[in-house]
């Protein structure tokens, strides 16, 4: 039986003293700015499925519009999920939702219904869209007590591309979804957007429409109740379908491009490389005064570079920067990166202690840097990490390293790391701003008195005042355990040992 009725708009709807009140609202469209979940399908889709699937998604869009506009809601969404879920390990699905989506959902959330939303003391959200892709960011960031959603068929932990029973949540099914979880008691509030939430509208004690506002402003990400910190994903921008198309015929191009940029970075010297980056549209931005490189006759120390962490490339602009080739001492890097890089990397893992000796020798050879994650000093390994340099130099320098990327992220927690170059370089015209800032007074040095983490603390305030970034006590495990699930280590595969033979 159709609906008759009609709902006030979500501005007539009173937002004070609801903290003892249930509010129930749609997503897309309510909850959300935009009406269209294809963004939040095609980020799934790039972040586990890849290219190939980015593009079946792209290509079955047209079919989902016309299905979707001319036959049913539920029929168009059912082609999407189909499109972007069958074959996939839903708990691949379920760490995108953790870790990629949170920060482009909160990028639109719609200011009036949020306001709406926010006051009431229990929270509901009732949506189309496969509840294990919403339900991370609606709990965690915007303190939903319930969601209910579309859920997907799955088997032996792979989703089928199908839907379970009672089918996409829809018109009457999201009414029923409504009547199933509150049984005969009514919320207080209803949120939706367009005809087919009347059904689940005309179950609460008072329901509003949000009319479609494309020019209102989204809400800060400071008035969330939980702040997005940690993010992953290689793309940049929401991959709307123009943006989705953009992005797949740039792929051929820019993979052509960042091979020939490493090529260009790996086999130059040093000293060419600045020319050949820009010479290649690779920006190189240089501030502050870099110190000149040390005098070996005078048995000084290197200078030791201290740089905030942005990517694995952290040190080779460093030396690009410089002019010359600075030995980088890091840990967790791929295999792959240590065979392109045209600099000497000193890899050290977790489950050994830093060699202090070998520092202090390749300290008198000549410059080096470290680019701690994080560089909070907060966690175990860090704080030995930093700890040791400082004792080990008076020579320490704080860089603050800033890049800019038009397209793909140049770093990942759940990726393959091995690829964290080939992104960077893949952006049509990726920046990194190198600043150095000046060399550490003697006095707050560790042979003026202070102790180790004194000093690397102090380094760490100096760039993240110079970045505008504020410190936290979260640690690169931290970052890992959230975005992950695992501690951040890339483990070294034992040799084997081949017998004479060769069996």
């Amino acid at each position: 039986m159709a609906i008759t009725i009609t709902f006030p708009s979500v501005d007539k709807c009173a937002s004070i003293g609801r903290e003892k009140d249930t509010v129930i609202a749609d997503m897309d469209g309510t909850l959300l700015r935009g009406r269209s979940s294809f963004p939040y399908f095609a980020l799934v889709a790039f972040e586990v499925g890849g290219v190939l699937r980015l593009l079946t998604l792209l290509l079955s869009s047209p079919l989902a519009g016309l299905l979707y506009y001319f036959v049913s809601e539920s029929a168009g969404i059912q082609v999407l999920i189909f499109a972007t879920f069958a074959g996939m390990k839903v708990s691949d699905v379920e760490s995108v939702a953790r870790a990629v989506l949170p920060k482009f959902y909160s990028e639109d959330l719609h200011p009036e219904s949020w306001k709406v939303f926010s006051s009431c003391g229990k929270r509901c959200v009732l949506t189309a869209n496969p509840r294990v892709m919403v339900e991370a960011f609606l709990k965690d960031f915007l303190g939903a007590d319930l969601v209910l959603g579309t859920e997907i068929e799955s088997y032996k932990g792979r989703a089928t591309g199908f839907v379970k029973k009672p089918g996409v949540l829809v018109g009457k099914n999201k009414a029923d979804a409504l009547t199933k979880a509150f049984g005969e008691s009514k919320p207080e509030i209803g949120l939706g957007d367009r005809h087919t939430d009347f059904p689940f509208l005309a179950l609460c004690k008072e329901g509003y429409i949000v009319p479609p506002k494309p020019e209102v402003k989204a809400v800060t990400t400071s008035k969330l109740p939980k702040p997005i910190i940690f993010h992953d994903g290689r793309l940049v921008q929401k991959p709307t379908p123009l943006m989705s198309l953009l992005i797949l015929l740039w792929i051929p191009i820019g993979f052509i491009l960042a091979c020939l940029r490493i090529a260009a970075g790996s086999l130059l010297p040093m000293p060419l490389v600045y020319y050949a980056f820009w010479a290649l549209g690779v920006r190189v931005i240089i501030k502050g005064t870099p110190p000149p490189p040390v005098n070996k006759s005078n048995n000084k120390s290197g200078v030791l570079f201290i740089c905030s962490h942005r990517t694995l490339l952290d040190p080779i602009f460093l030396s690009t920067a410089l002019g010359r080739p600075i030995p980088a001492v890091t840990y967790s890097v791929s295999r792959l990166s240590e065979i392109i890089s045209p600099i000497k990397t000193v890899r050290l893992n977790r489950d050994r202690d830093l060699d202090a000796s070998m520092i202090k020798k390749l300290l008198q050879e000549g410059d080096l840097a470290i680019c701690p994650e994080g560089t909070t000093c907060r966690e175990p390994f860090l704080l030995r990490f930093s700890a040791l340099f400082a004792e080990l130099t008076d020579e320490l320098v704080p860089v603050a390293m800033v890049n800019k990327m038009s397209m793909f992220h140049g770093t990942t927690a759940r990726g393959w790391k091995g690829m964290d170059p080939f992104y960077f370089f893949m952006n049509p015209s990726p920046a990194y701003e190198v600043t150095f800032l000046n060399k550490l007074p003697y006095e707050l040095t560790c042979n003026a008195g202070k102790s180790s983490h004194e000093v690397a603390n102090y380094i760490q305030r100096v760039i993240a005042a110079t970045l505008s970034y504020e410190c936290t006590s979260f640690t690169r495990k931290d970052k890992y355990r959230a975005l992950a699930g695992n501690d951040g280590i890339v483990v070294e595969k034992p040799k084997i040992k081949k017998s004479i033979m060769g069996c």
